[in-house]
Parts: structure tokens; sequence; C-alpha cells
């Protein structure tokens, strides 16, 4: 199955993206690991105002397969997070990459950034997985 995604989204190798959004970051899973994930039934999110670390979970994701811990591709403070994931798994499912983003965060460092795979890198990366 082909992907697409999206140019100025950056991905860490457990399939989390984090893209910039001027001094913030959103936070969500790729459209990949929600696929190999299946129906998604519950959704684990930290509280606002809560520090998540780079490579260091922050919550997980329960599916019908599996529940799976999510890691933070940045080091950071959680400004906001989607209540609507929380309430409707499956908006996490039918559009990952848009609403179904999980945490917008305050970064304590953006060069974190370049430490993840770009679109292209990831595409390949997944492609031969």
């Amino acid at each position: 199955m082909a992907f697409d995604f999206p140019e100025n989204f950056r991905f860490a190798d457990s399939h989390e993206y984090a893209v910039s959004e001027g001094d913030f970051v959103r936070v969500g899973i790729s459209a990949f690991a929600v696929d190999q994930l299946g129906d998604i039934v519950f959704v684990d999110l930290p509280d606002v105002g809560s520090s998540v670390s780079q490579g260091v979970s922050f919550g997980s994701v329960e599916s019908v397969k599996a529940v799976e811990d999510m890691n933070s591709p940045l080091t950071g403070e959680v400004l906001e997070i989607n209540n609507s994931v929380l309430e409707s798994p499956e908006e996490l499912q039918n559009d990952p990459h848009g609403k179904g983003w999980l945490l917008l965060i305050k970064p304590s460092d953006l060069t974190q950034l370049d430490q993840l795979m770009s679109s292209e890198v990831y595409s390949e990366k997944v492609t031969s997985e």
C-alpha cells in the first residue's frame, strides 16, 4: 500500500511525526502506523502542561490488534491535546496527518527536528518494511 506523507512533516523511527508551526510543533502518528494498527479503539494522551522527552513514551494507542506506546519526537511542554481523538479514536484512523493529530508542544529545542527523517526518507523506510 502506498502512503502519502506531507513534505513538511518529519518522522521518528517509531512512526510519530512532527510538523513545525512557528514556535510550536504538532505531533501525531503516521498513516503507516495507523494502517499497521488496524481498528483503533482507545488513545491515551498526557495532560496539558506536562513535559515530554524525545524518544520517551508520552501515551499509547490501543487497537483490536495491540496496544502500542507512542514516543515523543521532540522534548518540550504539552500545550494542547486533541480531545476529539480521545472521544472518537476513529478520527486518528480517518485523518492521521490532519484532524487526527495528538499533541501541540512547545519544544525546548527546535533543532531536534533536524534529527528526524524527511518524508521522503521515511516513505522509503516504510515501503521496504
